[in-house]
């Protein structure tokens, strides 16, 4: 049975503003720690980012905080970014309003007066990032003593940017008593330390950690050519469409998303030297599909959290694996399908394979393929298993000046012998005549019964199969559903971004599968 967010304990108010905005069955870290925080305890949550911890905090904390007065806010929520930290007012504003109570952020790249007039007349919840923060409680526009509820968002990122000392600082200046609830992607070493001085007898749940940010998406390395580097990127993105593009450098990324724009596709760049407004309309260009590709660096893109992103690029190879599953945890998210493309030159090869030993990635750098992304791959924690399109003998060392050709579309499968959506028969995974459609985004109890309820409307459901996680017998939220051809075009155009059980379904025709001789 399902749990609600009722049965969790909290307010008809607020339950009342979730189920207007279609959301009615909490996450598994929603379900997890809601009932703690609501108690008063302090809770350290394992949860990588884009796993509803937002709400997991925000909804105790907009129940239990007092109303504030002038310059004394009543609950802080730090965030490594400005990106992070608007989210977070962007999704609790209408809760915040709901539950009576106000909520807003402070981060630098903007001006002080904004800010400073916000405190003057009063903020029951301030989202800060710490370095805008320290500066407006040094001007004494910010008093944190009376401040009893702290959340600090994104530990470990806090902790790979260098901000836990002024963590610590800001946390040593709010109120002795107080309710303290850390989110991170991992709660050992130095998180292991903040917990210990900063909380008191804190509860631990354990929603999965930063490997599983990537764990569901297929990977793939290509052995480019420098200067062919932009090309192939444009080809993927062609191909994938909604794509984020991670640069080593802000001047990298800029000359980046000016080459793809010549090519064809179109791009907008992210990074910590353009001004918090450009930053803010990059990001509401990618959100609303008016920009095909994101090209940002890693700070610029630390914690940002963007529904349906098709695929990563690393155009530049990360620093070290935790950036690698950091970027990577970009794409396949919710239980939705992604893949990850490292794009690597000949001189980056030793220092890349070092990288997929430490991620545990057994997976070939190898010729160009974008036939490859739809059937191949490679996932982390999973022995090679030959899943990538075979080439034939030395093609590798000749295709590596090439670009790759876009795959030609398959022969029709004949009746006789139709395939399925688990690639058997002949084919693209559905019955002659037909179409194979994905749907994600599905609610976690959604069986396959349920989903051919939601297609039969649209005409014959052939079958309809759920993708469940390997290691937990649980459905990833995502599936396929072979229908004739009307009838899928049909259920795309009826079913794309309607919702069940609160979740905006994502529903669309499956690439055509294809499968080696």
């Amino acid at each position: 049975m399902t749990t609600t967010f009722a049965q969790l304990g909290l307010p008809k108010s607020l339950v009342r503003s979730l189920e207007s905005r279609g959301i009615v069955e909490p996450f598994p870290i929603q379900e997890a720690t809601i009932s703690d925080a609501l108690a008063g305890k302090d809770v350290s949550g394992k949860a990588p980012t884009g796993s509803g911890k937002t709400l997991a905090f925000g909804l105790p904390l907009l129940t239990r905080v007092e109303r504030a007065k002038p310059n004394h806010p009543r609950a802080l929520i730090l965030a490594p970014t400005r990106e992070l930290a608007d989210q977070i007012k962007q999704e609790l504003a209408p809760l915040a309003q709901a539950a009576g109570r106000n909520v807003f952020a402070i981060y630098g790249g903007v001006g002080y007066g904004p800010q400073r007039n916000a405190m003057r007349r009063g903020v029951d919840v301030l989202v800060a990032t710490p370095g805008r923060l320290e500066d407006l409680m040094e001007q004494r526009t910010v008093d944190l003593s009376h401040t009893d509820i702290v959340v600090v968002d994104e530990a470990d990122r806090m902790a790979d940017m260098g901000f836990l000392p002024a963590v610590k600082r800001i946390l040593d200046r709010t109120a002795k008593r107080r309710q303290t609830l850390l989110y991170s992607a991992t709660l050992d070493g130095d998180i292991a330390v903040l917990s210990r001085s900063y909380q008191s007898d804190p509860v631990r749940h354990d929603a999965g950690s930063t490997d599983d940010e990537a764990i569901d998406a297929k990977h793939h390395f290509w052995l480019v050519e420098h200067h062919d580097r932009v090309e192939h990127t444009a080809d993927l993105i062609k191909a994938a469409d909604r794509s984020i593009v991670f640069t080593r450098t802000r001047h990298g990324a800029d000359r980046l998303a000016k080459q793809l724009t010549k090519l064809g596709v179109s791009a907008v760049a992210m990074h910590g030297g353009r001004s918090q407004n450009q930053r803010n309309r990059a990001l509401k260009a990618f959100s609303t599909y008016r920009a095909q590709a994101l090209i940002a660096t890693d700070v610029a893109a630390r914690g940002i959290h963007i529904d349906a992103v098709a695929s990563v690029i690393h155009f530049d190879p990360p620093a070290d694996h935790k950036d690698y599953l950091h970027r990577s945890g970009r794409t396949a998210r919710a239980g939705a399908t992604g893949t990850v493309v490292s794009l690597v030159t000949g001189d980056q090869k030793r220092a890349v394979r070092r990288m997929q030993q430490d991620l545990d990635l057994d997976a070939p750098i190898e010729a160009p393929a974008l036939d490859a992304l739809d059937h191949g791959g490679y996932r982390i924690g999973t022995p090679s298993l030959n899943e990538s399109r075979p080439t034939s003998k030395g093609s590798r060392r000749e295709a590596r000046t090439e670009r790759p050709s876009r795959p030609a579309k398959p022969s029709k499968p004949s009746r006789k012998n139709g395939g399925s959506p688990n690639g058997n028969g002949n084919g693209n995974g559905n019955r002659g005549g037909g179409e194979s459609v994905y749907v994600a985004n599905l609610p976690w109890g959604t069986t396959e019964s349920d989903v051919v309820r939601l297609f039969s409307p649209y005409g014959d459901v052939h079958q309809a199969t759920l993708i469940n996680d390997r290691r937990t017998g649980r459905s990833k939220g995502f599936g396929f559903v072979d229908m004739p051809r009307p009838a899928a075009r049909s259920a795309v155009d009826g079913l794309h971004g309607t919702k069940m059980g609160g979740r905006d379904l994502t529903v669309r025709l499956a690439k055509p599968r294809t499968h080696s001789r």
